[in-house]
């Protein structure tokens, strides 16, 4: 499968921080891809040195097989949509839209035309006459997208373009932007520190810490088969326990135990319940098992047990998945 953008040992240092640390990647071409991360963690770093933002320290990044070491970002075959939008006030959204070709010498009426296309591309067909402090925020970020998109890049890179929306909102766009990326058939690279955005969204997800590269894999592989202590908390809450604690290997050894897979069991492990929270669907349980501290997640149908009270849970041996690292 040809890829569409390749890292290779790549670093990048500001002074003494290392915000990328040796990252080795690939990015399939017509994948959509997320960096998943909290602050600092790389991710955006990572996605600036594909749009040519930043220049490595060490190591190579390839678009396409094309070196891109040195290549300015106007040359590159990607665009940016960014979480601020950067739409220009005193422009209607057609000229908005129709920047980046103004800019390369395209022709008022061919532009004009390119736009009306990419704004119907996104659902704003007839608003190309709007100013943008007329729109809406969801508005607003659908004229960003297809200001990235009527440039026809080989990748779009998105910088958490969803973070200034309102859940609903963000919600109706993660739908929109997935069925944009299934239609167009583009690469979407996608910046997010929200897991449920990633791994409703993407292909694959890229989890990043510290300025490496954690794990990557599918939504599935990173939620049931998390390789270290911070994948498993971070993507989810995890219970992160000795292995011989959950009967899944010998003392020394990490496992990973889902909330949701643990169960009142009258056969299983007594523990007491230490606090209750109400989540609609289900009620989260803090439980004590001597030493150990868990979290269950629960069906709210069921009629559970108040702090204070002792209860038998138990859990399935195969939902237990042992990790690489328990740091």
């Amino acid at each position: 499968m040809t890829e569409a953008v390749s890292f290779r040992g790549v670093s990048r240092y500001f002074g003494h921080v290392r915000a990328v640390d040796g990252v080795d990647l690939d990015i399939r071409d017509g994948e959509f891809f997320a960096m998943l991360g909290p602050s600092g963690s790389g991710k955006t770093t990572c996605l600036r040195l594909i749009a040519g933002f930043e220049q490595p320290t060490g190591g190579e990044i390839r678009i396409y097989g094309e070196q891109a070491a040195g290549v300015p970002p106007y040359r590159r075959n990607v665009n940016t949509v960014f979480q601020s939008y950067a739409l220009f006030p005193h422009m209607n959204v057609r000229d908005n839209v129709a920047f980046g070709l103004r800019v390369k010498g395209t022709g008022k009426a061919e532009r004009h035309k390119a736009a009306e296309e990419a704004l119907a591309m996104v659902e704003l067909a007839g608003f190309g006459d709007r100013r943008a402090g007329e729109l809406s925020g969801g508005q607003r970020q659908r004229v960003a997208l297809a200001r990235a998109l009527v440039n026809k890049p080989k990748v779009l890179l998105l910088d958490e373009p969803l973070g200034a929306l309102d859940l609903k909102l963000r919600e109706q766009m993660q739908e929109e932007l997935r069925s944009l990326q299934r239609a167009l058939g583009l690469t979407f690279v996608f910046v997010t520190h929200d897991q449920d955005e990633a791994l409703s969204m993407a292909d694959r997800v890229a989890v990043f810490a510290d300025g490496k590269m954690q794990q990557v894999g599918t939504a599935e592989d990173i939620y049931r088969r998390p390789n270290t202590r911070f994948v498993a908390d971070f993507v989810g809450s995890s219970n992160v326990l000795p292995a011989d604690f959950v009967g899944a290997g010998p003392n020394g050894r990490w496992a990973s135990l889902r909330p949701e897979d643990i169960r009142l069991d009258p056969l299983g492990h007594e523990a007491v319940v230490t606090s209750r929270a109400y989540h609609g669907r289900v009620v989260k349980l803090g439980l004590k098992l001597g030493a150990q501290h868990l979290n269950a997640l629960m069906p709210a149908t069921e009629d559970l047990p108040q702090p204070g009270e002792k209860v038998r849970v138990g859990w399935d041996r195969a939902r237990v998945h042992m990790m690489e690292s328990g740091a």
